[in-house]
């Protein structure tokens, strides 16, 4: 059983991924921006060092995943300054600690490193090509991973980070900076009008198969290594709405269709098989599945009849 520590823990990915490693045996704390009644929660802004540093002094942990930071590329324009407060400054308070505590780091990183890369995208490419990163989010992203990069070579800490690719499902709470299939499902839901890009496509991945994937990285951690997290399915983006707009007997009335989005990748396809090999990820939730489920979700949450 090892003690870990979870930032970001009451997001998206953290809510699933916590009771999983709980299921698993291990002793979790967390933290977030808000109040929690939960005896294992501490409210904890990474922005701050003196909040950080509070929760290590009292703990000691073997292993803390970095869950915490700004989401998105649009939300990354419209609110810059917390963006790079915490993605960056906090990455860094959180480096500071791991050289205090030497704890093992896991990062989650994100696609979006990739730029417009024009190829499969597996993990040696931003070893071996120069990427023109497309938006404050996807710079900050590649910041946190080379300050945990120069980090190991100063101070010897073992890291490990994840690239996300395009996670979706129930628990993705609606707002006009989340992800895609978020979206389409909450507004094809609400009768709103949406945009499709039809020059995009995606490898998008269910929330319980990338909680699975990450909680196996206590079991299976590597210093050092980076590896991708997505799904199976290569799917453009027109492809959900139908399937979304299908499920919900509705047409496309409401639907604008345009050729592309600026300052956005236009096709994530991804090589998982790194991660399939060493941390024994197995996407599992298809598309044909996950999306009826999300919308599911979304009716009980939003209490649509």
């Amino acid at each position: 059983m090892a003690k870990i520590f979870v930032t970001g823990g009451l997001g998206a990915i953290g809510s699933f991924l916590i009771p999983e490693l709980n299921n698993r045996g291990h002793d979790v704390y967390y933290c977030d921006l808000s109040h929690n009644n939960s005896p294992k929660y501490i409210r904890c802004d990474i922005r701050e060092y003196r909040q950080l540093e509070k929760i290590f002094s009292n703990h000691k942990f073997d292993y803390v995943y970095n869950l915490a930071a700004e989401f998105g590329r649009w939300n990354g324009e419209d609110y810059y300054e917390n963006l790079w407060t915490t993605n960056a400054i906090g990455m860094k308070h959180i480096l500071k600690l791991q050289e205090k505590n030497n704890f093992r780091l896991i990062h989650t990183s994100s696609s979006e490193v990739y730029g417009d890369y024009d190829g499969i995208m597996s993990e040696e490419v931003m070893d071996n090509v120069e990427i023109r990163q497309m938006n404050d989010y996807a710079i900050s992203k590649w910041v946190n991973e080379m300050q945990i990069m120069n980090s190991a070579l100063m101070h010897n800490t073992e890291s490990l980070r994840v690239r996300i690719f395009n996670t979706y499902g129930p628990g993705e709470k609606y707002s006009s900076y989340r992800s895609v299939i978020c979206l389409f499902c909450y507004r094809a839901l609400m009768d709103l009008p949406y945009t499709v890009y039809l020059n995009h496509s995606r490898t998008s991945t269910y929330i319980t198969d990338m909680a699975t994937t990450l909680a196996n990285i206590v079991e299976n951690f590597k210093k050092g290594e980076v590896y991708n997290i997505g799904g199976t399915e290569y799917h453009d983006i027109k492809f959900c709405s139908d399937m979304i707009l299908q499920y919900l007997e509705k047409n496309d009335f409401k639907v604008i269709y345009k050729e592309s989005e600026n300052f956005t990748t236009k096709n994530k396809k991804v090589d998982v098989s790194k991660a399939i090999k060493d941390l024994k990820h197995s996407p599992k939730v298809t598309l044909d599945r996950g999306i009826p489920a999300t919308i599911e979700w979304m009716k009980k949450e939003y209490q649509i009849g």
